[in-house]
């Protein structure tokens, strides 16, 4: 048997699907876009379908260009943008609405109604996370209560709800499996962390029928098989895209942190079997459950950080192509006070601020386009170290080093500025594609054709970026960040 994976990556604003030998490298790749949908202030949706289409066409692009068959990939794995919500009808897998993106804020005024009920303490003691409209179960909830009849065809069993891995797996196996992973499951608001199974208290409490819900399996386990791209090949990982991550980082003790800049910014530190509260609003979720044992994970959301780059190129028309930031940036000697407060969707952990919006702060007429992609780059940054100082402050202890993947990860300005402003070592992989990588090891570590796949070793050549910045010059920098938060965040 080969020991080639696929890996399925099915992103926020691209689908993609990668080939991985056994010595973890890309073999080949496709990956197309798709459109984004904003039917109102704060509402974001994905046509399912189009996500479908593109799997499909990218995985048997993959397989053509890199000249293999179904007899040569020995097991799939899948990592999906988490959150995202799908429900469809069981007897024909068509969907009954446009998915609702994990940045949508449809549901905002629902999750305030439950937080004034007092009902939050009893979601974060049995899911580790926060009343949210970032999470599931509300947006589950606004699906079956607004489309026609869907509540009463969803308690008779007639439908299936899951996030982007389910609909995919439905798909793939053609109805024969309806599935998730641990990693996503937790990132519904209707799963208990500790006992590890659905939740009634919280089914109850948002209304969800329980017939709706797929089976939750191990990230690493047998999701079933694929005829549809040229013959028999097994599905045996899946997992959330920021968790697959964490495993591509080879983040497997505790301890060790990666954040990975895609449409956001996501760090997770592992915390081992030690299910860890936050005392500064993070999440406390689950990492990957592999082999029988359940590691946990503390973790940090910036929702705006490589859509702030696409925002420039398509909002504002100053860039062409995302690594011109780079440049941009490099040719001016400091930010000239400009800062930018990326609250497109409202602002993320630790701040927790629905009603924020973007801002701009700082700008005279000697500002130009440079200043606006440097604040812009900054911006990210600024927010990572308001996460690492969060998870310092819940007893994590100083970072000796940071993993960073994603996109924005390419931009070496941007490393280095981030090394200044946390004061740590950052560590890029040369391989960016650890979100896709996460997800393969997680697939042939199942299926045993990379059996030392979640040894820890398998990290390859990393460039490091040590801090080089003045402690006064870090220290002003993050007071002007301060009081752009306090100004975007002012009620």
């Amino acid at each position: 048997m080969s020991g080639h994976i696929l890996s399925i990556d099915q992103g926020t604003t691209s689908t993609r699907s990668l080939i991985f030998s056994p010595a973890h490298q890309v073999i080949a790749s496709a990956q197309q876009e798709f459109a984004q949908h904003y039917p109102a202030d704060g509402w974001v949706e994905h046509d399912v379908e189009d996500i479908w289409r593109d799997t499909l066409a990218t995985a048997r692009g993959a397989m053509a260009k890199a000249g293999m068959g179904a007899d040569d990939i020995a097991a799939i794995g899948i990592t999906n943008q988490r959150e995202t919500v799908v429900l469809w009808d069981r007897a024909t897998g068509a969907p009954l609405h446009r998915a609702i993106v994990w940045q949508d804020r449809r549901t905002a005024e629902l999750c305030a109604q439950l937080h004034a009920a007092g009902h939050e303490p009893l979601v974060q003691e049995r899911t580790g996370l926060l009343l949210d409209p970032y999470f599931s179960a509300t947006k589950l909830a606004w699906l079956l209560d607004t489309i026609p009849g869907a509540r009463e065809r969803a308690e008779k069993g007639e439908l299936a709800f899951g996030t982007i891995d389910t609909f995919l797996l439905w798909r793939l196996t053609e109805g024969r499996e309806h599935k998730t992973d641990i990693t996503n499951a937790s990132r519904t608001l209707l799963f208990d962390i500790r006992k590890q199974r659905w939740c009634p208290d919280l089914l109850a409490l948002f209304r969800i029928p329980a017939a709706v819900l797929p089976q939750v399996c191990q990230s690493a386990d047998d999701f079933g098989q694929t005829h549809l791209l040229g013959g028999a090949i097994p599905i045996r990982g899946i997992a959330g895209d920021q968790q697959a991550a964490l495993v591509g980082q080879s983040c497997l003790a505790p301890g060790q942190a990666k954040i990975t800049y895609g449409t956001g910014g996501f760090m997770l530190m592992n915390t081992g079997e030690t299910l860890t509260r936050s005392r500064s609003r993070l999440l406390t979720t689950v990492a990957y459950r592999i082999d029988g044992v359940t590691h946990y994970a503390m973790e940090g959301s910036l929702f705006v950080a490589g859509a702030a780059i696409k925002w420039l190129r398509d909002g504002l028309g100053i860039i062409v192509e995302a690594r011109q930031t780079q440049e941009m940036a490099a040719r001016l000697p400091d930010n000239g006070g400009v800062y930018m407060v990326p609250a497109f969707v409202g602002l993320g952990a630790p701040h927790w601020c629905t009603e924020a919006r973007g801002m701009l702060t700082g700008m005279t007429f000697d500002s130009g386009a440079a200043h606006i992609a440097r604040a812009a780059l900054e911006s990210v940054a600024f927010q990572t170290a308001d996460l690492v100082a969060a998870m310092q402050a819940d007893g994590a202890g100083a970072l000796a080093a940071l993993r960073v993947d994603g996109g924005m990860a390419a931009n070496d300005w941007f490393c280095q500025f981030l090394a200044d402003i946390l004061d740590i070592v950052v560590e890029r992989p040369a391989n960016l594609e650890t979100t896709a990588l996460g997800a393969a090891m997680l697939a042939g570590h199942a299926g045993g054709a990379w059996p030392d796949a979640l040894s820890g070793e398998s990290r390859g050549e990393v460039v490091r970026f040590h801090s080089q910045m003045e402690a006064s010059a870090r220290q002003k920098l993050q007071a002007g960040w301060q009081a752009a938060i306090r100004r975007a965040t002012a009620r």
